[in-house]
């Protein structure tokens, strides 16, 4: 398993492609699969962790991203004979090895970002089995193995059945994940909101963010792990998810439904997919249409938004696909004659 080195896996806060990957990794070991995890040397697995990356570089400014970046590649495809398959989470780098080795090796695209990257998948096609995170995010010209949509561990999330009078930002702070418009529709409601995140872009923060803030509307509160995580995302009326991009997932949205809150989230990407309209939340196209679903939250059913995770978002029925599909790829790669090209 071909972590990130962003963050630390699992992250200590944010970082949901290490989120992802340490919790699909713990699920295989726990089912008797021997994994290795590749990770930077900080990293906690119950599986075998190696790995050559001192610290994470968005925690360590030693670490310089690109160098340590292929070191990292390059010690996993070293030992790629080792393995029956390479499972990488960590972007296009590793297709530039993909040919160099026999090992299967599939990557799980969270996200895909722009055409400008797809110079280093389209290439890769007939080497690399692809995964989306949703439908919403395939590229039309991609050959994809599969779509699979991420998992959380619901014993960690506890059930909140009665909120609080109080909504809820949970995302990076940028433009694309709408804080300012989070800001603009709790206030409209007569809400109080509270964000929490990391600040990706500090002129967006500055100019559109911080000025919003006060204590009788909202507060920031930075990024949250643990504990605090979990209590954030369970005491909301309502999480507000008001992007202005095509959401290849959104992890948060998730796990604050498996708490029991419902999500009003912008009619884009993978929110079609996740939100059930009226069930565990409600889809919206205008901050006028935000205001409006804020007043009707109380129809739903905080139980039922739970349930609605159980049945589709469990870690267990995202390892099940993974081991699905793991098995297919082996099965043809051994079906494949001798002296053939991988696909």
């Amino acid at each position: 398993m071909l972590a990130p080195i962003a963050w630390r896996t699992p992250p200590r806060h944010y970082g949901p492609w290490e989120l992802v990957t340490s919790l699909l990794t713990e699920e295989l070991v726990a089912r008797g699969i021997d994994v290795t995890l590749f990770a930077t040397l900080d990293s906690r697995t119950a599986g075998r962790l190696d790995g050559v990356v001192p610290a994470p570089y968005s925690e360590d400014t030693s670490i310089d991203a690109k160098v340590w970046e292929y070191r990292h590649l390059a010690h996993v495809f070293e030992r790629a004979g080792e393995f029956d398959i390479i499972h990488n989470q960590a972007d296009f780098p590793a297709h530039a090895f993909s040919r160099l080795v026999d090992t299967p090796l599939v990557t799980t695209i969270h996200g895909f970002s722009s055409d400008r990257i797809l110079p280093m998948y389209k290439p890769f096609e007939d080497r690399v089995h692809f995964v989306a995170i949703s439908a919403a995010d395939r590229h039309p010209s991609l050959r994809y193995e599969a779509t699979i949509h991420h998992g959380i561990d619901l014993e960690t999330f506890p059930h909140n059945p009665d909120g609080s009078d109080d909504l809820l930002f949970f995302g990076r702070i940028h433009p694309d994940k709408g804080a300012k418009e989070a800001l603009d529709v709790a206030r409209a409601s007569g809400r109080f909101l509270d964000l929490h995140g990391i600040v990706q872009d500090e002129g967006y923060f500055a100019r559109e963010v911080e000025p919003r803030l006060d204590p009788q509307h909202a507060r920031f509160w930075g990024p949250a792990g643990g504990e605090g995580r979990l209590r954030a995302l369970g005491k909301a009326r309502a999480l507000l998810h008001l992007v202005n991009f095509d959401e290849p997932f959104g992890l948060s949205v998730v796990e604050a439904m498996a708490c029991g809150t419902p999500v009003i989230a912008t009619r884009r990407g993978s929110m079609r997919e996740i939100i059930e309209d009226g069930v565990n939340g409600f889809l919206v196209e205008t901050p006028e249409e935000a205001v409006a679903a804020v007043k009707r939250v109380d129809e739903i059913d905080r139980l039922k938004v739970r349930r609605s995770v159980e049945e589709r978002f469990s870690v267990r029925r995202m390892a099940d696909d993974y081991i699905a599909l793991y098995h297919d790829i082996l099965d043809r790669d051994r079906r494949r004659p001798a002296g053939a090209v991988p696909a």
